[in-house]
């Protein structure tokens, strides 16, 4: 181990004490409940990285994975053709890499017909409920976000209405701390070329931060009332409403196509958006320089967000070279997306300027929905589900993203503090 696993450590602390100084209620932070989650932090990180029998589990679950992007690569092989080839056309988004986002919901939409999925985040759910000393709903919305995106809400429908504003605060963070299994495929596309164990890392990733939105939910919205399903874990709602085997299939590719389309308009959209303001910023930026300074300095968006996530990024545990493309795609993912910070992850470990840690704590840094978008999305979507509680929702929306922020830098700086460079881990 390296200075910079106890660098790491004490980012954590420090993102601890931010948490604490932006809660809404200091006196009512549920220290046991934060001390609990950061002890499973440590023991599942201790696991990953330090317990060599597990690396064999990580690669298993990492092939499955790349199994099934190759799969879903036959099937936009055959409705694309040669499009899909990489090597003659070049990296094209919608054909080679949105079919597996369709794959992966048509598969899900499978796994939760048969059974698999609701037991699985049953397991997961009673464990966080017991564990973490949640709301038996709490629980259950927080393990299915692992594996469903927005749709983890509806397994909760019944009791949002009732739900007091810490676990409107805990289902809506932990939400937008992780990522669900439908878009896996879209972050492995980009790393699995200089990082072949991407895929087993970002399942561990996502399972890491469950424990850290736990923990910033509740130090930023503590529990101030009595939850109606404290007590115990309650029977979820049905998911699939489909009456077998292949209808589960076509509802799960159907919905996968409106969740590709989904991120490709957003895609545009945002990236637009994002240009016609540098260009606004560009000029005006230009125009103040010129006439305090005798010379012209443009700013970008993602410029003055790169200058909002630096302390974020500090807190990594990362050498001072890599501090500042740290703070760049902490900053893009705000308004870009994921998608694009990983993507520009990518680039950026091609081109040699990150180390294979820096490349292994930004993977966990990045894992989760965190960025304007998924605001509108998951309040917009709750809402949807429980009317009554719009304007309680909305007014969580901006801390919500705080929370969640805070949630995957800290899922990054413990990676960083249990790495150190292990054979096995990186491929």
């Amino acid at each position: 181990m390296t200075w910079l696993n106890l660098y790491s450590l004490g980012g954590c602390l420090f993102l601890l004490l931010l948490a604490w100084l932006t809660s809404d209620n200091r006196k009512l932070v549920p220290w046991r409940t934060v001390s609990s989650g950061c002890l499973l932090m440590a023991l599942l990180a201790s696991i990953v990285f330090w317990l060599a029998p597990f690396r064999s589990v990580l690669l298993m679950v990492n092939n499955a994975v790349n199994a099934m992007i190759a799969a879903a690569g036959e099937g936009a092989r055959f409705l694309f053709g040669s499009l899909v080839d990489i090597d003659k056309f070049g990296a094209i988004l919608a054909f080679q890499v949105l079919p597996a986002v369709v794959f992966f919901s048509a598969l899900t939409a499978w796994l939760y017909h048969i059974g698999f999925l609701p037991l699985l985040v049953r397991w997961t759910a009673i464990a966080v409920h017991r564990f973490l000393r949640l709301s038996g709903a709490e629980a259950l919305s927080t393990a299915t976000n692992a594996f469903l995106g927005i749709e983890s809400a509806l397994v909760v429908r019944p009791f949002l209405a009732g739900m007091t504003r810490s676990e409107l605060m805990m289902v809506l963070t932990a939400g937008m701390a992780s990522i669900a299994s439908t878009v896996l495929a879209l972050y492995v596309s980009y790393l699995n070329p200089i990082f072949p164990y991407i895929a087993g890392h970002l399942i561990s990733a996502s399972v890491l931060s469950i424990p850290a939105a736990v923990i910033m939910s509740k130090i930023l919205v503590p529990e101030d009332g009595r939850p109606v399903t404290m007590g115990q874990v309650p029977e979820s709602e049905t998911y699939s409403q489909t009456r077998n085997w292949m209808g589960s299939i076509i509802a799960g590719a159907n919905d996968g196509v409106k969740l590709a389309v989904g991120i490709g308009a957003l895609l545009i959209a945002v990236r637009g958006l994002v240009a016609f303001i540098d260009v606004l910023l560009g000029g005006s930026s230009a125009w103040v320089s010129g006439w305090l300074f005798d010379h012209q300095v443009r700013i970008s968006v993602i410029d003055l967000l790169k200058i909002v996530a630096y302390p974020l990024a500090l807190c990594l545990g990362l050498s001072p070279s890599e501090w500042k493309s740290a703070a760049e795609l902490i900053g893009e993912r705000w308004i870009l997306t994921e998608v694009i910070a990983y993507q520009d992850l990518a680039k950026l470990a091609v081109a040699g300027k990150l180390s294979p840690r820096g490349l292994m704590v930004l993977s966990y840094a990045l894992c989760g929905f965190t960025h304007v978008a998924s605001v509108a999305i998951f309040v917009g979507g709750v809402s949807a589900l429980a009317p009554s509680r719009r304007d309680d929702l909305a007014a969580l929306s901006w801390r919500c993203l705080w929370a969640a922020s805070l949630s995957t830098v800290f899922t990054g700086a413990v990676a960083g503090v249990f790495y150190y460079g292990q054979r096995g881990l990186i491929g």
